[in-house]
């Protein structure tokens, strides 16, 4: 620590960053969050459908077994999608810590697939799996957050986004969020989890829906009528019938998370965005 002009600063490596992002991203790739194993032990036992039992069954199999052998719980790896918290008094020395957070990404996916391509037109892959997808946020403080998810397209691919009119209300919410899963079907892999943002512009919303998706399961939105919303929203999913992977039963989500921000007096904007059955997250504070 320093300090200048009445502020404490505090000097970290890039390299101490790149080797700590490193660690995390291939930790994620085999350790499946312990929330998220709670809830799927408890699927387990909920699930009435006798296939969609022994579906979970496997699924919590496939997890020991990954992260016994440290192995990819599942072999699409994804995109890197990384949201860093920076605390105001921090410094980074020794390099560019953004070339560093590249090199982190390098590094974790050489054993992994790598599933990035340098155009979305030409489709070329980079081969390494960068870049990935940082969001920052600058916070107080002196440390630095570093959370990881490694977002597979099954399920990315069936989100969805709406600019609505305030009128739709809540039940035009509900109803578009019900419709995006039961539309996704088998193909996000469930049981899902949803992420749903609301409010903001065009181009925060999805962000908001993505960071819902980082929350531990089994919490719930500290506004109570977001946390109604997010019960409510669970109920009517699961009461949809795909069950897991698709095959029919009670568990089609393990759980719903709603984030809000404050929008514009003509809008509702909604996002949701879903995350499959082998939710790879993971953090860290430095």
């Amino acid at each position: 620590m320093a300090e200048t002009s009445g502020h404490v600063e505090r000097t970290i490596s890039v390299d101490f960053v790149r080797r700590k992002l490193t660690a995390l991203l291939s930790q994620a790739a085999w350790q499946l969050p312990e929330d998220y194993l709670a809830a799927l032990r408890q699927a387990h036992e909920q699930e009435i459908a006798p296939l969609g039992q022994e579906i979970i069954r496997l699924l919590l199999v496939n997890a020991d077994r990954a992260q016994a052998e440290r192995l990819p719980s599942c072999q699409d790896t994804g995109m890197a999608i990384l949201f860093i918290e920076v605390g105001q008094e921090v410094r980074f020395v020794g390099g560019d810590v953004n070339t560093a957070i590249e090199e982190a990404v390098r590094q974790a996916y050489r054993p992994l697939r790598k599933s990035v391509v340098a155009d979305p037109l030409l489709r070329q892959n980079t081969g390494d799996n960068t870049p990935p997808i940082v969001h920052y946020a600058i916070v107080p403080g002196h440390h630095v957050r570093l959370r990881v998810m490694l977002k597979g397209f099954g399920a990315e691919l069936m989100s969805r986004l709406a600019m609505f009119p305030p009128s739709v209300g809540v039940e035009g919410v509900k109803r578009f969020v019900v419709e995006t899963v039961k539309e996704a079907g088998p193909n996000a892999c469930p049981p899902v989890i949803v992420g749903v943002g609301l409010g903001g512009s065009f181009d925060t919303v999805a962000l908001l829906a993505k960071r819902a998706l980082m929350r531990p399961l089994g919490t719930s939105n500290p506004t109570p009528h977001l946390a109604a919303l997010e019960q409510e929203l669970l109920e009517d999913i699961n009461a949809l019938g795909i069950g897991p992977q698709g095959f029919g039963g009670t568990v089609t989500a393990l759980g719903v998370h709603v984030v809000a921000a404050p929008t514009h007096i003509a809008a509702l904007p909604v996002a949701v965005n879903l995350n499959c059955s082998a939710p790879r997250r993971a953090e860290v504070l430095l």
